[in-house]
């Protein structure tokens, strides 16, 4: 049999593109007519599909129409409007162009000579959404996957403003002259704040969740006390996480106060405002962020509420020197002509190999502009605000938590029923509605009682979805 070598001819593209791009416009006009929520079981995909890989090449068409017919219907899909549950994230047509060009590039952004434009537009492109969230000049930003590595980068610049540490060269096992560090935030805060913890060493129990007050908002004095007491007992305090729109209730923690204390004790301050900060570019929204212009690192993830595709999660700092530092490190085989003048990305993490994200950020802010970010995120504001009083308005339902951005949290409490048969009862309502295919939401715990969450995020969600979700649930309860 003859080699077969090279890609295949650029026709195929065209024609099945052509295909793909067709049954993509289709799947944005109608998403409602795939369940939200996928509904196989365990196993179902994989048994689906051949065990061993095929010895010959097959057909684009053959491979699509498997996508459809295997793969589709273990999608849960986040991009359909009744996706309410966690947060809601959202591919707009932008974004999904820009991604196609991405991967035709598919160049790596390492060092500013693998592909300088995307070096140079990612710093252009994060400078426009510094500009767009209100904040002043002066911040480095790179783009990472997801907010979870930006918060490790963060604990890990805290950890090597240390420099007298020596943990870059020394690192810290078993090292008797190292003092136990330790790391503040809320007991609000995301579970990204306690692996970044995990891996960089520090530990679990290092990590000090401080108590939140009525409104889910980390106490600033307890911080403070803390902190105190961490010294007297011989420990190193070095960061503190705080959150602007938690995951469990978007609440907002008193970022002016908790940066005077970090000031005052010389901690890292880095705010998680991976949520709740794509808010500031409604400019009457942007008190969201006071304080954080005395912050040491920020994250935004525009995947979350600024229409950009999975995964962007836009960092900032005002302290790259020490990030740099912390990460830094050249090869010969690395080292280029231009180093000295240029920025290379790879120098402010752990990977070195760079997607191109900042092509689809740049597209999505140009294809709506700063007013209609704004305009969209106040609609979201707004339905939130519109689902929240049908529940205030019902007396067999009840608020669990404020809502400051367009997450609803509230739960079934009918009048004669214990806290304990609530939460069953819930429970019972949360399967219900998601079973309808039609709406999907998730839960968390207030006050130890289960709470139901409706998160309002994605670009097609509109009015009468909401009522659909409201409808769905009242329907649940009544069963």
């Amino acid at each position: 049999m003859a080699m077969t070598t090279g890609d295949l001819p650029p026709n195929e593209l065209v024609t099945e593109g052509r295909a793909i791009l067709d049954w993509i416009a289709a799947y944005l006009r109608e998403p409602e007519r795939y369940p939200v929520l996928a509904r196989v079981r365990p196993g179902d995909i994989r048994r689906s599909l051949p065990a061993s890989p095929p010895e010959h090449g097959e057909a684009l068409e053959t491979i699509v129409r498997d996508f459809e017919t295997r793969i589709l219907p273990g999608i849960t899909h986040w991009n359909h409007p009744g996706f309410f549950a966690y947060f809601s994230i959202s591919a707009s047509v932008p974004g999904i162009l820009a991604e196609l060009l991405i991967a035709a590039l598919n160049v790596n952004g390492m060092l500013w000579k693998t592909s300088p434009a995307a070096t140079e537009l990612e710093q252009v492109a994060l400078d426009w959404l510094r500009q767009l969230l209100g904040m002043q000049p002066g911040w480095f930003g790179i783009i990472n996957d997801t907010a979870s590595i930006s918060t490790m980068l963060a604990l890990a610049a805290a950890r090597e403003a240390w420099p007298e540490l020596a943990i870059r060269e020394r690192g810290m096992a078993g090292r008797a002259d190292l003092p136990t560090l330790r790391v503040y935030t809320s007991t609000q805060a995301h579970s990204s704040v306690d692996k970044a913890a995990l891996a960089l060493g520090i530990g679990l129990d290092n990590v000090v969740h401080i108590e939140a007050d009525e409104q889910f908002r980390m106490r600033a004095d307890l911080l403070g006390r803390a902190i105190v007491a961490d010294r007297a007992r011989g420990m190193l305090p070095i960061a503190c996480v705080a959150t602007v729109g938690t995951t469990s209730t978007t609440s907002v923690d008193p970022v002016p106060a908790i940066a005077e204390i970090c000031a005052r004790e010389q901690l890292w301050l880095h705010v998680d405002a991976s949520y709740g900060g794509a808010a500031a570019v409604v400019p009457e929204m942007r008190p969201v962020l006071d304080g954080v212009e005395r912050a040491d690192s920020l994250v935004v993830n525009p995947h979350k509420w600024l229409f950009t595709p999975i995964d962007c999660s836009a960092f900032f700092t005002r302290r790259a020197d020490v990030l740099r530092r912390a990460f830094s490190l050249v090869p010969e085989y690395l080292v280029t002509r231009e180093q000295d003048e240029v920025e290379n990305l790879m120098d402010y993490g752990v990977q070195l190999g760079r997607r191109f994200r900042a092509l689809k950020l740049w597209m999505v802010i140009r294809a709506f502009g700063a007013d209609g970010l704004a305009d969209r995120i106040r609609a979201h504001c707004r339905l939130a605000q519109q689902f929240a009083g049908w529940v205030e308005a019902d007396d067999d339902w009840e608020l669990m938590a404020p809502v400051p951005f367009s997450l609803v949290c509230f739960r079934y409490a009918p009048a004669g029923m214990s806290d304990a048969d609530r939460d069953r009862r819930n429970e019972e309502i949360l399967h219900a509605v998601n079973a309808t295919g039609d709406v999907f939401l998730s839960h968390t715990r207030l006050g130890g009682r289960f709470t139901l969450r409706l998160a309002i995020g994605n670009i097609r969600t509109q009015e009468r979805h909401v009522e659909l979700a409201w409808r769905r649930l009242r329907e649940a309860a009544a069963q």
